[in-house]
């Protein structure tokens, strides 16, 4: 560029920090080639800004392969005016997932960890969620479109799912 412009190249560099130009930054997206999914995002973003009353809405989502490593010797002793020391190489311990439903509005967190990751521990995740909240409340879950979650069997219990005590006798969790 600098050459094509007839200037230095510690003249582009310049005017490229002081606009804050990156060229060599790039942001990627995709676009969802799901039918409904204008549909869903209004539903999702009226949750978020209207829950339902007597309703729980949590964003559940999971990650996968988190390396349970350790370091091969403990780091050095603080000291002053010495950094926080660790060695280069681990010890591997395989890896876990982690499973989470955050209730937005307070901020609460339930989590699991599993050692794999498929539909039998997502359901085992969907029956912690259901211990752990108030079963006067109608769940609403909002999930990515991860095949584990509309595997048939999850697809199954989510239809087959107990009312919950409320006497209007509605699905705890919506399908």
């Amino acid at each position: 560029m600098a050459k094509h412009a007839g200037v230095s190249v510690g003249t582009v560099h310049h005017l490229w920090q002081s606009n804050d130009i990156k060229p060599h930054v790039t942001r990627t997206f995709k676009l969802s080639n799901d039918k409904l999914f204008e549909e869903k995002f209004w539903d999702v973003i009226g949750l978020y800004l209207s829950p339902p009353d007597r309703a729980l809405v949590l964003c559940c989502d999971e990650k996968s392969q988190c390396q349970a490593l350790e370091r091969s010797q403990p780091g050095l002793p603080l000291g002053i005016g010495h950094i926080r020391t660790k060695t280069h190489d681990y010890i591997r311990h395989g890896t876990i997932t982690l499973f989470a439903a955050m209730d937005y509005l307070d901020g609460k967190i339930i989590g699991q960890t599993a050692e794999r990751h498929t539909h039998v521990e997502w359901l085992a995740f969907l029956r912690t969620i259901e211990r752990e909240t108030p079963s006067e409340l109608d769940l609403h879950l909002i999930l990515d479109n991860y095949a584990t979650h509309k595997h048939p069997d999850v697809l199954r219990w989510l239809k087959k799912h107990p009312a919950s005590t409320c006497t209007s006798r509605r699905r705890r969790v919506p399908g």
